[in-house]
């Protein structure tokens, strides 16, 4: 009789796992990479749908993910030692979910097998964003989608 073996992230800490399991734990739903603003009356942290200039729109992926900090360097990287102060990262996020201690979703492409499952549950912003190159600072605030 065969064991049955619990995929990495039931069983291994955030901190436990290998760069590339880490990685993998991204469902590329585009979230983290657009631009927040914040409510200065009451600190509510809003979404809007400009994404960074990296962020490929067709794709919802970083056009350059190795080099990004070094283009971009108000990009933050993830990791398990700044997860719980990066309040902003979507409920959905399998970074947030697995730090809050939660599984991932039936539509993570980690359970399901399919990649493309995040845009098909309209987790991801695919096809209504608009890159930061094209959208004026001032412009951003008409552009809210949601509360963090």
């Amino acid at each position: 009789m065969a064991a049955i073996v619990k995929p990495f992230w039931q069983y291994k800490t955030l901190a436990q796992m290998t760069s590339e399991e880490w990685d993998s734990l991204c469902d590329g739903c585009g979230l983290c990479c657009l631009q927040k603003l914040e409510d200065q009356d009451d600190g509510s942290l809003y979404y809007t749908r400009i994404a960074c200039k990296l962020l490929d729109l067709g794709t919802a992926r970083c056009s350059d993910y190795s080099n990004r900090q070094n283009i971009v360097p108000e990009c933050i990287a993830l990791t398990p030692d700044n997860l719980a102060a990066l309040t902003w990262l979507p409920k959905t996020c399998a970074y947030r979910l697995l730090h809050e201690k939660k599984p991932l979703p039936a539509w993570h492409h980690l359970v399901c097998g399919d990649v493309n499952a995040v845009h098909a549950a309209g987790i991801s912003q695919l096809d209504n964003m608009l890159s930061e190159l094209d959208v004026a600072e001032e412009d951003w605030e008409k552009n809210l989608i949601f509360r963090a």
